[in-house]
């Protein structure tokens, strides 16, 4: 390849595919917990986090491999598949006909177990977060906690508890959508704090 084009194609400006990442998964966290407080049915769950909170998601993580951002990298990739995974899990195990032939199917057989896993693995990516900034480091001690109440709810049946994670999580998505703000506004001049790492 001649040295100008080189040039030209290095200087090349590309996204940030955290903006789609950040905005998906604060979408689809969002909704769901609109969804465990009672005020929406499943559907608009499932569909947005299908498409935005999933795949888009999981499209942004495989973009971020390209920047070298291996937090981006990791957290977007494993939070897509998360969406997508869970929207399987409720559609096939509630799905009466498939759990009779197959009992292991049932939601409530698996959702427990399915959401403590994801709280292990947030709480691995809760430690590097401090390390970033304040609001990344506040998105994911949000979103452990979150888990966390989460599972005492499906684990245990401790419903209060379950409100009480729907409401932390809806702090969580206002912070992902914060950072997604954040990125697409230094395009345009305008500088959001970020506040220090806490690391």
């Amino acid at each position: 390849m001649p040295e100008r084009e080189v040039k030209l194609a290095t200087a090349v400006k590309i996204g940030n595919p955290a903006v789609v990442g950040l905005g998906g998964f604060g979408m689809t966290t969002l909704i769901l917990q609109f969804h465990n407080l009672g005020w929406v049915a499943v559907s608009p769950v499932l569909w947005i986090g299908l498409i935005f909170g999933g795949t888009a998601q999981l499209i942004a993580g495989m973009l971020e491999f390209r920047t070298g951002n291996n937090f981006g990298f990791c957290a977007f990739s494993g939070y897509g598949a998360f969406w997508i995974s869970l929207c399987f899990l409720v559609i096939f195990g509630t799905n009466a006909d498939l759990v009779k032939i197959y009992p292991a199917l049932a939601l409530k057989n698996g959702l427990p177990w399915f959401l403590l896993v994801w709280t292990f693995f947030t709480f691995l990516l809760f430690i590097p977060a401090m390390k970033h900034h304040g609001v990344l480091a506040w998105l994911f001690l949000t979103l452990l906690l979150g888990f966390i109440g989460l599972d005492l709810k499906e684990f245990f049946e401790m419903t209060m508890i379950g409100k009480l994670a729907a409401w932390d999580l809806i702090v969580c998505a206002l912070l992902a959508w914060y950072l997604m703000w954040h990125v697409v506004c230094a395009e345009a001049g305008i500088n959001l704090p970020l506040g220090k790492a806490w690391l």
